[in-house]
């Protein structure tokens, strides 16, 4: 197991995922406190890399394209420090941080983890219901229907129609944009049967937001709901591209769960002779890449004793 305790938080890697838990220092968003205790499993995780730096450095996690309803529907619209997959490392723990990246990359190559998208989330979304106040409105989420109310800073043609309740079924997409500079953001529903797209501010369907401290909070609530609508890289639909998802996402597959059916029991015999033969060829292609110059000694080292442990 691999474990680093920071100001920041903490990132524990048991083999099997990566726990990652905020820490309370006042420098943690409160995006990523409202978040808290993320588990992310090895087959979501792309890559993983520590970024050296003079005083601090940087550990960053990168999940499969898909796999994060949160980052579907973000993308690269959020700042570093309000990445809950990003780490502040301290100069004197980076050897921990390296190690730790060394555990999590020997079990993707173990593993043979593509990195390519997938076509269901791996991580649930956050949790139900969930009810965020910023800008012109709240917006609320329990499982299957959308609440948008209005406060006092609402434009009063939107307004007059009194809270506006979606149906998720009835929704096509959902759009997040954060403010920048000088330039407003949304969340917007993008709802079935209704053709009409007015400014954020008049919008029935959207929720105006100006750069204040909660906004970022909304994007969760537009993460619950994409989690509960169909994943847009299922079977059926287009093929996804490796480029990281633009702002509007069409949502996820049920609850974006990672079990698995089918197959011998696990410890059965035609299982462990399965098992048996494919620890096998990842140990000669582990030799492959030795001899390729791809893994250092080192690197061959650890993954060949971890092979050797689970035979």
């Amino acid at each position: 197991m691999a474990e680093i305790i920071q100001k920041d938080g903490t990132w524990t890697f048991d083999g099997d995922a990566v726990r990652i838990v905020p820490g309370s220092d006042k420098s943690v968003s409160l995006l990523r406190r409202t978040i808290g205790e993320l588990t992310v499993p090895l087959e979501a995780i792309a890559g993983i890399s520590f970024e050296a730096g003079r005083k601090t450095g940087r550990l960053r996690l990168r999940l499969r394209n898909g796999a994060d309803p949160l980052l579907q529907i973000t993308g690269g619209t959020k700042s570093d420090s309000m990445d809950p997959y990003l780490l502040t490392v301290e100069s004197d723990r980076s050897g921990v941080a390296e190690y730790f990246v060394d555990e999590v990359r020997n079990s993707l190559l173990l593993e043979q983890v593509p990195t390519g998208p997938v076509d269901r989330y791996l991580l649930r979304g956050p949790d139900l219901p969930i009810s965020v106040g910023a800008g012109d409105g709240t917006a609320a989420f329990d499982g299957e229907q959308i609440r948008l109310s209005w406060n006092w800073k609402t434009e009063e043609s939107k307004s007059s129609g009194g809270p506006r309740i979606i149906a998720v079924e009835d929704v096509e997409a959902v759009e997040w944009q954060p403010s920048a500079g000088l330039e407003g953001g949304h969340l917007r529903f993008v709802v079935a049967r209704v053709s009409a797209r007015t400014p954020p501010k008049y919008d029935p369907y959207a929720i105006d937001l100006w750069g204040f401290r909660k906004d970022p909070l909304m994007a969760l609530v537009a993460a619950a709901v994409v989690a509960r609508m169909p994943h847009p890289y299922a079977a059926g639909r287009d093929e996804p591209q490796d480029a990281a998802p633009a702002a509007r996402a069409d949502g996820a597959s049920g609850a974006g769960g990672t079990a698995r059916t089918g197959g011998e029991p696990e410890g059965t015999g035609a299982g462990q002779v399965s098992d048996h033969d494919a620890l096998l060829r990842r140990l000669r292609e582990l030799g492959e890449l030795r001899e390729a110059g791809i893994l250092t000694e080192e690197e061959f080292t650890t993954a060949k004793q971890a092979i050797l442990k689970r035979m």
